[in-house]
C-alpha cells in the first residue's frame, strides 16, 4: 500500500498584516521549526502595557514535534518574544554570531538560559528532522543578518528575512546573490518576501549615503553633537564613530539598549573605535563641546528614552543646551508621528539645532523597495509566493508585483496571522487556521491582562472612578442608609462641584433606605442597584460615564 505524502504547512503565528512580532511555524508531518519569535510595541489604546508578543498556545500544544527554532538577525520584532518563549519551549536556537549576542543579554536580563543557543554562519547548511536550513547573507540595518533556506522532503522554502540589496555595505559583506540564484536553478517551491517596502518605487539607497550626510552635519556642528537611532542599526552606530574620529571628536553612548549592544558589538567584533574614542557619558563635561558626540536611543519618541528626557529637560546626567545639533536618524513607526514631533519642538525650544527630515539623508530604511524585490523574484522563481512583514496593504501590493513579474494569481497566498498554509509538490492553497494573536506584557505579568482589564483601563483613563462606600453593622447585618460615602477620582473636580457630588449622595442613601425598608440581604443585587442608579444620574447630569465601584465596609 503506497504512503500518502505528508503536506507541507507554513503557519504565520506573526508578521502578517502588521508590522512587527514575526513569528513563523513550518511544519511537516509530526516535525516542525520556527523562523523568529519577535515582539511587537503597544498601540496608544493598550493602556500600561509593555510589550506585545505572539500567542504561542499552538506551538506549546504541539511542542514535541517542535525541533528547532532559527533567527534571521537581531531586530526586537524578531527576537524580541524569546526571553518570554524560551521559559516554555526548551529546543535549539539558532543565529548568527551577533543576532545570538544580542539575544543573550535579553536572556541574561529576564534570567534565561542561554545555553540552547547556538552559532551559526552564514553559508552553512544545519539538518534538523527532516528539514535542512541554509542561512544566506544578506544586506540589512544590523549585521549578520540572514535569509534562511529550508529543504524539505516535497521542496524547498526560502525566507529572505528582513533585506536590501546594498552594493556598498558599510562592512563590505554583500548579499550572497549566487546562493539565492542558486536556489533559483534547483527549483523553489515556495517563496515567503519581505514586502515592508513594497509600495515604494525604485531602489532604496545605500547606507554608505547616510555616512555623507553625516560628515556634511558634523562639518557644520559648532557644539555638541547628539544623534539617536535604534540601538540594534550597528553600522549607522558604525558611521557615527567613524565620522567622529574624522572630525577629532570623543563619543559617549546613552541609553541603556544602546549601551548594551554597543559593548556587545565591540567585544564580537561589529563595532570598531580607536582606543580613547568612546569615553563614559560621566567624562563628556571634561572636553570642548565642540569636541563631543553623545549616540543614544529616543528616535521613535520613546517617552522614558534618554532623548525624550533631555528634551524635557529631565534627563540627569546631560540637558540639551543652545548650540548643540540633534540629528534624529531614523523614520517614525507608523503611529509614532506624534511623539516625535513633540521632541522635536521642545528640542528647539531648548535651542538646539535639530536634524530631522528625511530629506536631510540622515536615514535610509534597512528594507529593499519595488526593484529589489523584483530582483529577488527573478533570482529565486518560485513557483507559489507568500508575501510577509507587512500590513495588509503591504502584502496586497507586493502580491501585485509578483503577478507583474508572471507568476500566476492563483499562485499567491495572501492570508494573515494563524492561517494554515498548506503544499504538495504541485498544489498550494489556505487550508483552514490555528490559534493565534497576542499576548500582552505588562511588568513581570505575561498574558495576564486582557481585554476586560484594557477595558477598564479606558474606562479609568476617559471618565475616571467614583467609589462609593457603604457601611453595615457587624451584628446585625443592617445597611447604615445614613453612613455612606463617595470618593471621585478623575472624574470631577470635588471642591468645584460639591452639589452635584451632595446629589450622589443622596441617591446612594435612597436606594439603601430603600433596601433597608425591604430588608434586602443580597449584597450584589444592592451593589448593582447603586451603580445603576449612579450611572444614570450621573450621565444625565454630566455625559460621562465614570467605573463606579460600590465597596461594602463592616462596622
Amino acid at each position: 500500500m503506497m504512503n500518502v505524502e505528508n503536506k507541507l504547512q507554513i503557519i504565520p503565528l506573526g508578521g502578517l498584516g502588521e508590522i512587527g512580532k514575526n513569528m513563523t511555524v513550518i511544519r511537516y508531518g509530526d516535525e516542525m521549526i520556527i523562523i523568529d519569535a519577535g515582539l511587537m510595541f503597544p498601540d496608544e489604546e493598550m493602556l500600561g502595557i509593555d510589550l506585545v508578543i505572539p500567542d504561542i498556545s499552538y506551538v506549546v500544544e504541539n511542542q514535541e514535534c517542535l525541533k528547532a527554532i532559527f533567527l534571521t538577525h537581531g531586530h526586537e520584532d524578531h527576537i524580541g518574544a524569546l526571553p518570554y518563549i524560551m521559559k516554555k519551549l526548551s529546543v535549539p536556537v539558532y543565529g548568527t554570531k551577533l543576532t545570538l549576542g544580542i539575544l543573550g543579554g535579553r536572556l541574561k536580563e529576564n534570567g534565561v538560559s542561554s545555553e540552547n543557543l547556538k552559532v551559526a554562519t552564514p553559508g552553512e547548511n544545519i539538518v534538523v528532522g527532516c528539514f535542512n536550513v541554509g542561512f544566506i547573507r544578506v544586506n540589512h540595518s544590523i549585521p549578520d543578518s540572514v535569509g534562511i533556506s529550508i529543504r524539505t522532503p516535497i521542496g524547498t522554502i526560502v525566507h529572505t528575512g528582513d533585506f536590501k540589496f546594498d552594493y556598498t555595505p558599510i562592512d563590505g559583506r554583500m548579499t550572497d546573490f549566487k546562493r539565492f540564484a542558486d536556489l533559483g536553478s534547483r527549483g523553489v517551491l515556495v517563496l515567503m518576501a519581505d514586502s515592508t517596502n513594497s509600495e515604494k518605487e525604485g531602489h532604496t539607497p545605500s547606507e554608505k549615503s547616510v555616512g555623507a550626510a553625516f560628515d556634511r552635519e558634523f562639518r557644520n556642528a559648532e557644539g555638541r553633537i547628539i544623534i539617536a537611532t535604534f540601538s540594534s542599526n550597528v553600522h549607522r552606530i558604525q558611521q557615527a564613530i567613524d565620522t567622529a574620529v574624522r572630525y577629532k571628536r570623543k563619543v559617549a553612548v546613552l541609553g541603556r539598549s544602546m549601551v548594551n549592544v554597543v559593548n556587545i558589538s565591540l567585544e564580537l567584533g561589529y563595532i570598531h573605535a580607536p582606543e580613547g574614542t568612546i569615553i563614559d557619558v560621566d567624562d563628556i563635561y571634561d572636553y570642548p563641546a565642540d569636541k563631543i558626540v553623545i549616540v543614544t536611543t529616543g528616535s521613535q519618541g520613546e517617552p522614558m528614552s534618554a532623548l525624550t528626557r533631555m528634551s524635557m529637560s529631565d534627563h540627569r546626567k546631560v540637558g540639551i543646551v543652545p548650540g548643540d545639533t540633534v540629528i534624529i536618524s531614523a523614520t517614525p513607526i507608523p503611529g509614532n508621528e506624534k511623539l516625535v514631533a513633540k521632541i522635536v519642538d521642545n528640542l528647539m525650544r531648548l535651542g538646539a539645532n535639530v536634524i530631522y527630515s528625511r530629506a536631510d539623508g540622515i536615514h535610509v530604511s534597512g528594507h529593499g523597495a519595488r526593484d529589489e524585490l523584483k530582483l529577488m523574484h527573478n533570482l529565486i522563481k518560485p513557483k507559489f509566493f507568500i508575501p510577509v512583514h507587512g500590513e495588509y496593504h503591504h502584502l496586497v501590493t507586493h502580491a501585485k508585483l509578483a503577478q507583474e513579474l508572471g507568476m500566476p494569481k492563483e499562485n499567491i497566498l495572501i492570508g494573515e496571522n494563524g492561517y494554515i498554509f498548506e503544499f504538495t509538490r504541485h498544489s498550494g492553497k489556505i487550508n483552514g487556521r490555528v490559534p493565534s494573536g497576542i499576548v500582552m506584557v505588562d511588568g513581570l505579568g505575561v498574558g495576564d491582562v486582557g481585554n476586560i482589564v484594557l477595558r477598564d483601563r479606558r474606562q479609568l483613563s476617559q471618565d475616571g472612578i467614583l467609589i462609593v462606600v457603604i457601611t453595615i453593622h457587624r451584628e446585625s447585618g443592617k445597611i447604615s442608609s445614613n453612613s455612606s460615602d463617595i470618593v471621585s477620582r478623575g472624574f470631577v473636580y470635588v471642591r468645584e462641584s460639591e452639589e452635584l457630588m451632595a446629589e450622589a449622595k443622596q441617591k446612594v442613601q435612597q436606594i439603601l433606605q430603600f433596601c433597608e425598608n425591604e430588608q434586602m440581604t443580597d449584597w450584589t443585587t444592592i451593589k448593582l442597584s447603586v451603580k445603576d442608579t449612579l450611572a444614570q444620574y450621573l450621565f444625565d447630569k454630566t455625559r460621562r460615564r465614570p467605573m463606579i465601584l460600590p465597596i461594602i465596609m463592616e462596622v
